[in-house]
């Protein structure tokens, strides 16, 4: 068996190697975009479809989540976290497929993850305090505490990728191993638990988001 931290190989664009992780990122990514596509481009105001109801229920409830946990107005937000939480929680059920290997159990899909998290904070910072305001937060209450607070903002972040990564890639190596040894019935225990840490990881890994977004706005100035 491979190691966890290693994604399996698929091909080679030329000296490029592409793994299985990069295909199933790309392959969730059109899905996610052709699925709105398709349940976007017949919008009603009356009578309403089960998918526009399905979708105005995820957008009200993301927009709900953002006003407590963020106390902004939700709609510049709504995108972004729209999407972290749909991706994630899409990444981490496709471990379910037989012979998928789940995007987020790779170091490398976890860190730009954090990544677009950590550039959405510096740049809401910068725009609702000014550069020299949002730096000045840092040194509070005093400049001796700039190189903690610079370094919480990285750690923070690390904190992210390796929570994510190290939850999805338990459960998927789980059931690899039992799969295994057992065959495929026996996991399926172990696959209803996998979709409710999958979820549930999802919605941590964007209420976290949604917390250091929200710091960055109210914090400083």
């Amino acid at each position: 068996m491979n190691s966890p931290l290693e994604s399996t190989i698929l091909f080679h664009i030329g000296p490029i190697a592409v793994a299985q992780a990069v295909v199933t990122t790309w392959a969730l990514m059109a899905l996610m975009t052709f699925g709105f596509w398709l349940a976007c481009r017949r919008l009603r105001v009356e009578a309403p479809g089960r998918v526009q109801v399905l979708l105005e229920w995820y957008v009200e409830l993301i927009q709900q989540q953002i006003r407590d946990t963020m106390q902004c107005p939700p709609r510049p937000f709504l995108p972004l976290i729209a999407t972290l939480f749909l991706f994630i929680a899409m990444a981490n059920l496709s471990a379910l497929v037989p012979g998928v290997e789940p995007p987020t159990a790779t170091l490398e899909t976890d860190a730009a993850l954090a990544l677009i998290v950590f550039v959405t904070v510096l740049v809401q910072g910068v725009r609702s305090h000014g550069l020299l305001g949002y730096l000045r937060s840092f040194a509070s209450p005093g400049w001796f505490m700039l190189p903690l607070n610079l370094l919480e903002q990285i750690t923070r972040t690390f904190s992210l990728m390796v929570r994510l990564f190290g939850n999805i890639m338990s459960g998927a190596f789980v059931i690899g191993i039992v799969l295994s040894l057992t065959g495929l019935f026996v996991p399926i225990p172990f696959m209803a638990l996998d979709i409710l840490t999958g979820l549930i990881q999802a919605y941590i890994f964007t209420v976290l988001a949604m917390v250091f977004i929200g710091a960055a706005l109210h914090e400083g100035g």
